[in-house]
């Protein structure tokens, strides 16, 4: 089958400590990254901008939310807002002459010092306390947006994002703003690839499991909760600078609002903890099932040619997608990436009697 490991002998550790030791990995990694490259020239301009480019920006920023859910074990209900101030940030460098992508920096460590005040609550509360207080600071960051005019212009402005210059040359063709997302997306993917086979790594699996036991055998966890704050909120706040840059093209406070953390966590949750393939997958499903179960259900109706009020219409899809979520946890907890493993890991050795329980 694809995935047998025929030919692969476990010979040296460089071998085996490579990302994609198994061919079929390999060979399926490098078709993706051309079929993404070659996207804009076969996919329709509307899939491209409207489905495909915020998929690849919240993929990222899922990889940054799970950095700090899945790797360091931290809850955090606050990570909209993260991402809101690198937004706000990255605008306002930008309209002060800065270029987009020094302000997206500029951005990105503006968040990791908001990220570091979530950071120091977690130092002293656990569990579901510090989903409370990482959700207090929510809204903490959503009223001082809101009400300091000079963050956002008022409680009801849209600020309006400058076009993005890269190099100081301008980037306003769909292909372009998708190859900067695109190009974000892979660089945090390969980062959190990276990240699972180093020492930091292995530290913040330690404090996730236990942070008492990773004391004793020398792990900090007041550090290392730290380092995964800062990390966690600077890839949030490049994100939503790329987010407003490549998409939205302005900034307001309800796109950064709690129910938008909320639906950050969904992606993490549905896709698995601490799962890279799995954050794509959670992303994918939490942006685009609600549309598919809306044409899905109007299809329905016309097809059997029972009409359904516009109330209807409106919340049958959720209640749908809300129950499909259930029973994609009760099947598998651990996420879409999980079921993903699972199949994988039976063809490895498909089709040889031991596989069979």
């Amino acid at each position: 089958m694809l995935f047998r490991q025929a030919g692969i002998f476990h010979t040296g550790y460089d071998a085996d400590r490579a990302l994609f030791p198994i061919p079929a990995d390999r060979i399926m990694i490098g078709g993706l990254l051309v079929l993404a490259i070659l996207a804009p020239f076969y996919l329709n301009s509307l899939y491209l901008s409207s489905f495909v480019l915020p998929w690849l920006v919240w993929t990222a920023a899922t990889l940054g939310l799970n950095l700090i859910i899945g790797w360091a074990g931290q809850f955090h209900l606050g990570y909209a807002a993260v991402m809101g101030i690198g937004a706000y940030a990255t605008v306002h460098a930008t309209r002060f002459g800065v270029p987009w992508e020094i302000a997206a920096v500029l951005g990105g460590l503006t968040a990791a010092m908001i990220g570091l005040v979530f950071a120091f609550a977690s130092l002293r509360v656990k569990g579901l306390y510090l989903a409370l207080s990482t959700l207090a600071m929510q809204f903490v960051v959503d009223w001082t947006i809101t009400h300091v005019p000079a963050i956002s212009g008022g409680t009801q402005a849209t600020l309006q994002a400058p076009d993005i210059r890269l190099l100081g040359l301008p980037v306003r063709s769909e292909a372009g703003l998708y190859y900067i997302a695109l190009a974000w997306c892979v660089l945090v993917t390969l980062f959190m690839l990276n990240l699972r086979r180093t020492a930091l790594g292995r530290a913040l699996v330690a404090v996730r499991e236990k942070d008492y036991a990773a004391a004793v055998i020398g792990v900090s966890s007041f550090y290392f909760k730290l380092v995964a704050f800062a990390t966690s909120s600077f890839i949030g706040g490049v994100s939503g600078a790329v987010l407003i840059g490549t998409f939205y093209h302005a900034v307001t406070p309800e796109q950064f609002s709690v129910d938008v953390s909320i639906q950050a966590l969904a992606m993490v949750i549905v896709g698995g903890l601490a799962s890279i393939i799995g954050s794509y997958f959670g992303a994918g499903f939490i942006l685009l099932m609600p549309g598919i179960m809306n044409s899905f259900i109007s299809w329905l109706a016309t097809e059997f040619g029972f009409s359904l009020g516009i109330e209807t219409l409106a919340h049958l899809p959720h209640a749908l997608y809300g129950a499909l979520i259930v029973a994609f946890l009760l099947v598998e907890p651990l996420g879409l990436g999980k079921i993903y493993g699972n199949i994988r890991d039976y063809l490895l050795v498909w089709p040889f009697g031991y596989t069979k329980k």
